[in-house]
């Protein structure tokens, strides 16, 4: 049995490639204070359980650097919830089969019309400042296990990014669950916001990213 301290580094490692992106492991041990001959150990074991992959990157002259990153493999996601997704799934199937096509619309949009009621009482009002009413989004959705940060761009506009989907494989079975919750942000945040979403994990990317400009 490996020892707690292990395992825990090497929760650490998938943690911040997933929400950091591709690292190399010498930047790893500099970011996570663990010795590079540590990372390199932590990330074999990854790599022999399908968790992490790696591509070698050229950056200049010199060698080209492995850059690390959680794989999109089952053995990864294992690692991250995905909100009982055989269930989901099989209640997605259930639902249309038993009520048809309408009825499961109407199903989807009572749903919807429950999580915006939900959204808004938790939001800060109308009248507070854009990116405090960005941040409580935020933490809702982290909350609700989509390991979501915001960050403001010197443009002015922001960026709610979300590295983790837990209900991945019910959005892949059901992309109207991604158009809903696009919508459900530009309704809880309101008219004087213009949301686009610039990243998606249903087409590859790593985390689903939105960038949000005031429009006010």
């Amino acid at each position: 049995m490996r020892p707690p301290q292990d395992a825990d580094s090497r929760a650490r490692i998938l943690f911040f490639l997933k929400t950091r992106g591709p690292h190399t492991a010498a930047q790893l041990a500099r970011r996570l204070g663990i010795t590079p001959m540590g990372v390199r150990q932590h990330l074999a074991r990854l790599e022999a359980e399908k968790a992490v992959t790696w591509e070698d990157v050229r950056e200049g002259v010199g060698r080209p650097r492995r850059h690390w990153s959680v794989a999109d493999a089952p053995e990864a996601r294992e690692h991250f919830p995905d909100a009982h997704a055989d269930l989901s799934l099989h209640i997605i199937d259930a639902a249309r089969q038993a009520f048809g096509e309408r009825g499961f619309d109407r199903l989807f949009e009572a749903r919807t019309a429950r999580q915006l009621h939900d959204y808004t009482a938790a939001l800060p009002g109308p009248d507070e400042d854009l990116d405090r009413r960005i941040a409580a989004l935020a933490k809702i959705r982290r909350d609700e296990g989509y390991m979501a940060e915001w960050t403001r761009n010197p443009d002015g506009s922001f960026m709610l990014l979300e590295n983790h989907c837990p209900i991945c494989a019910a959005a892949r079975h059901c992309q109207g669950l991604c158009r809903a919750e696009l919508n459900l942000f530009r309704a809880v945040l309101g008219d004087d916001v213009e949301i686009e979403r610039v990243e998606h994990i249903i087409h590859g990317a790593r985390r689903c990213a939105y960038r949000i400009t005031p429009t006010a």
